[in-house]
């Protein structure tokens, strides 16, 4: 697929570029990215640099994984990262994203989900947008419940982070809890 930006009112999802390494160098800094993420730890400027100008016109070429610069529209600051990947089963797929800490608390990150969900129920004609995060992660957890995830519950031994598996929480975001119609139907337990 060939990259695409998408906007919302305060923000745009544009796809990362080269001159984006910087920025996403500093910003991979801060210990809770390192923490909660999966990035490198400690993370280099070569890890930023194979993000931005390897890793992610990569997922785009190969329809794998659609990875966006979180931006002010008004400045153009990055206020995080926020990826779609596709998973196995047909019609699913997964939102990661981390924000800046100067960005934190603002409802950007919230924005930018429900603006990548749009776009994954039209666009990608997706049934199921599933987040996942480490236990502990309440900053991920806030951000999913107030983009309108349902939390599904908690998997034992549901993540792999920096080669250690941990429980993580799950939660998903169908095209119905938007307003929108599915791709295929949809038979829920009575």
């Amino acid at each position: 697929m060939e990259p695409i930006t998408l906007t919302s009112d305060r923000l745009l999802l544009r796809p990362f570029t080269e001159g984006d390494a910087d920025a996403i160098h500093t910003a991979c800094q801060d210990p809770d990215i390192q923490r909660w993420t999966v990035v490198p730890s400690p993370y280099s400027r070569a890890d930023a640099e194979f993000f931005a100008g390897k890793l992610c016109p990569g997922g785009w070429q190969d329809d794998s994984m659609y990875n966006f610069a979180v931006v002010l529209r008004e400045s153009g600051a990055l206020t995080g990262a926020l990826g779609i990947n596709r998973r196995n089963l047909p019609g699913t797929y997964e939102v990661g994203f981390w924000t800046t800490a100067e960005h934190r608390g603002r409802g950007y990150m919230t924005e930018a989900v429900r603006c990548a969900a749009h776009w994954t129920f039209t666009a990608l004609g997706g049934d199921r947008l599933e987040w996942r995060a480490e236990v502990g992660n309440a900053p991920s957890r806030a951000v999913a419940l107030k983009a309108g995830f349902l939390m599904e519950g908690d998997q034992r031994s549901g993540l792999l982070n920096k080669g250690v598996r941990r429980d993580s929480w799950i939660g998903a975001l169908l095209p119905s809890d938007l307003g929108l119609p599915g791709t295929h139907t949809y038979l829920p337990v009575p």
